[in-house]
């Protein structure tokens, strides 16, 4: 047994609150507030191999019950190996909202610390599975986007690439400690995330930035052209969407960006059926599971500290 093996095999003895496989459905205190999350471990999760964990971030006015079912990530973590935790923001469920920055801080009165949560919760994850450090991810859905650049922003040297899903920015001056990869999706019929920047539809609290102004800001984060790749994709399901390919390349050390268009697409999750009609067509022209997926097998971080 070399020595790595042997640190592995201590630390999974000396760990009394391991996970195995399965669901589970956790709670921790942050700042005074019980907080919760899922977990789901897939079958071929070995605590002697150090193992991607995936951020799932709900969308508000929902949680994360809701979410597995709405993204599909269970399915994709059994066929990739990867560890997704659903963590649920605050509120009364399943109406539940992330701090995501912006007015929406002004607009509660007593608004959570979601950062301090989700490093909390890794610290937590860290003492029941082996995780791999490298390979710490964040995607989600509208104000789980949003919350995913938040985190990108304050929690680089935890967070290894992001893939939010109709989410923009939300924060006015991110500034993380390095570039951190981007994958945006979002649909340019959203009438709730409005890709043009808030709508008639969107609460005065969330004044996100528009998806050009976001892509604008990260891509001065992360060293990149603004100049993108651009490409069509095939129009392969007949469902009224067709997607728009934008590659921004990273100059130097920076990081690539890329950002996925869907005309004709509402506020949905690429690649899953929309649980309601009101929020618009979901393309069945790419899958945003596979591609979160590729992307992140991509980014590993670098340079973990």
């Amino acid at each position: 047994m070399n020595l790595v093996s042997l640190s592995l095999t201590i630390l999974a003895g000396l760990n009394l609150g391991a996970l195995d496989a399965g669901d589970h459905a956790r709670s921790l205190t942050v700042d005074g507030r019980e907080r919760s999350y899922l977990v789901h471990i897939p079958d071929s999760y070995d605590a002697m191999t150090p193992t991607p964990v995936v951020l799932i971030l709900h969308g508000a006015g929902t949680d994360a019950d809701i979410t597995v079912t709405f993204t599909g990530m269970n399915e994709k973590s059994d066929e990739k190996g990867f560890i997704a935790v659903y963590p649920n923001g605050t509120g009364r469920k399943p109406l539940l909202t992330w701090n995501a920055g912006g007015s929406i801080e002004r607009f509660r009165k007593d608004p959570a610390d979601d950062v301090a949560f989700i490093d909390s919760l890794l610290d937590e994850l860290e003492r029941t599975v082996t995780v791999d450090r490298r390979r710490v991810f964040a995607t989600g859905m509208s104000n789980g986007g949003m919350m995913c650049y938040r985190l990108a922003a304050e929690m680089s040297e935890r967070i290894a690439a992001i893939a939010p899903v109709a989410g923009t920015l939300l924060i006015d001056d991110p500034r993380p400690a390095r570039p951190v990869p981007v994958m945006h999706f979002h649909g340019r019929e959203d009438r709730f995330v409005v890709p043009e920047g808030p709508g008639d539809w969107t609460p005065g609290f969330l004044n996100f930035k528009s998806v050009e102004e976001t892509m604008a800001v990260w891509c001065r984060i992360n060293g990149c052209s603004t100049d993108p790749m651009i490409t069509e994709l095939p129009d392969e399901a007949d469902d009224g969407t067709r997607v728009t390919r934008s590659v921004f390349t990273p100059q130097g050390s920076g990081a690539e960006i890329v950002l996925y268009e869907i005309e004709g697409g509402g506020h949905t999750w690429p690649g899953q059926r929309p649980p309601v009609r009101f929020i618009g067509r979901s393309t069945m022209d790419i899958s945003a599971n596979d591609l979160i997926w590729e992307f992140f097998e991509r980014h590993p971080m670098t340079d973990l500290r």
